[in-house]
């Protein structure tokens, strides 16, 4: 059982140093966490059910989840070599799409709830 625990602990020390890379060295995390930090306080101060708050609230961590996976693929991009080539462009082009395309995601969910407060 002991076991189990270190190994949790470990893990958990290895997602935040990943965590904590990202934020060190792309700016766009700062960015996201700010944005999510402006909708976590709106997601609590209007009147939405606690469906709609968690589903914001998740869109938001998603973000977050997508710009680390982002910075993985930038990173092992790099790491194979720095020449121009087009594979690495479009790998780290497709990575960039994916955290758009959560943030157009959680913009939607956004729009949707906001839309049937007013309806």
């Amino acid at each position: 059982m002991w076991q189990q625990i270190l190994r949790v602990r470990q893990r958990a020390i290895w997602s935040w140093d990943g965590f904590a890379h990202v934020y060190k060295t792309e700016g766009s995390m700062m960015q996201w966490l700010v944005a999510n930090a402006v909708f976590a306080v709106l997601a609590f101060v209007l009147p939405l059910t606690a469906g709609e708050r968690g589903l914001l609230l998740m869109g938001g961590v998603l973000v977050l989840a997508a710009e680390c996976m982002n910075t993985a693929i930038e990173r092992v991009v790099d790491d194979i070599g720095t020449a121009k080539r087009d594979a690495a462009k479009q790998a780290k082009d497709c990575g960039s799409a994916a955290v758009a395309v959560t943030a157009i995601a959680v913009g939607v969910a956004w729009v949707c709830v906001l839309v049937g407060m007013v309806l």
